[in-house]
């Protein structure tokens, strides 16, 4: 098995948990008990989502349009005076109750229309429609940011993943422009000593020339002459030798820098590679979310 390969199963089989289909919104006529009494109502499942965000948000709905404001005591929350213009056009009172269950939030509710009549059968099938519709639509609300949350926090990961990849690239563009530096450097300092080990080899024959010739005058200002031109001969060929070391420490430092390069390239490539078998698996991860989310938002 290629490597980029297991690591794309490896991220599949991480991700996998999360990774499960859309579930069902459930609305149910039932009756559902509040206090030590039954009522006509509907039990309504609501998949993944947070149990307190719809709380928050179950709460929120209640009181949108009305200044009553919902009352919870021992779990059980009831509203009078509702606003509610899909199910009635007078004020409505909801009793309800949120559970938490695993993985779904489990919502019970009983819509009061007027004194001891409520939306049922017997209410008729418009209202017992229209309550219905308003409950899974509620429901359907909360499934969808669950799954809009979800997928947002995968986006992200996969911008991650695509700016570490980014930054691999130029790391190895990088790389590649010193080599490339580099070995003009070595090209250049080349050429340079070639110049200046001839110029050195004519320096040294000079001096060598010029000591014999010394050596055969006779004590005098001839003499004392030669001595001083090739004291400065000296000097140059010494400089001349420093340049050139100078040089080959230049080269030997260059040639360092593209080993380093010749070595670094492979190991960022590889490490590319495994970053985009990485990128492949949350793009289907992504897309996996998309999905959901567009078969949610059908329901």
């Amino acid at each position: 098995m290629k490597r980029p390969y297991l690591i794309l199963c490896l991220v599949l089989l991480i991700a996998a948990p999360g990774l499960h289909g859309q579930k069902p919104i459930k609305v149910l006529e039932d009756s559902v008990q509040f206090g030590n009494y039954l009522y006509p109502g509907f039990n309504i499942t609501i998949p993944e989502a947070g149990f307190d965000n719809v709380l928050k948000n179950w709460i929120k709905l209640q009181e949108t349009g009305t200044k009553s404001k919902v009352q919870t005591e021992n779990g059980e929350m009831t509203i009078f005076g509702a606003i509610v213009k899909e199910i009635s056009p007078a004020p409505v009172n909801i009793y309800s109750r949120l559970m938490n269950e695993d993985t779904l939030s489990r919502l019970l509710v009983s819509i009061e229309l007027k004194k001891d009549q409520y939306v049922d059968a017997a209410a008729g099938d418009l209202q017992l429609t229209s309550a219905k519709n308003y409950l899974k639509e509620f429901a359907k609300s909360q499934y969808i940011d669950f799954i809009k949350d979800e997928l947002a926090a995968e986006e992200k990961i996969l911008r991650d993943l695509n700016k570490d990849l980014g930054s691999l690239e130029s790391s190895k563009a990088r790389t590649q422009r010193t080599a490339r530096k580099q070995r003009g450097t070595v090209n250049d300092e080349q050429e340079k000593l070639l110049v200046k080990h001839n110029e050195l080899s004519l320096l040294s024959n000079e001096i060598i020339n010029k000591n014999n010739e010394m050596m055969a005058m006779p004590v005098g200002a001839g003499r004392d002459a030669m001595a001083t031109q090739i004291k400065e001969l000296e000097k140059r060929r010494k400089k001349l030798q420093k340049e050139i070391s100078k040089g080959e420490r230049k080269i030997n430092k260059a040639r360092s820098a593209i080993d380093q390069a010749d070595k670094s390239i492979p190991r960022n490539e590889n490490e590319q590679s495994v970053m985009k078998s990485k990128i492949d698996a949350q793009q289907a991860v992504v897309q996996h979310f998309i999905d959901k989310l567009n078969t949610v938002r059908l329901y």
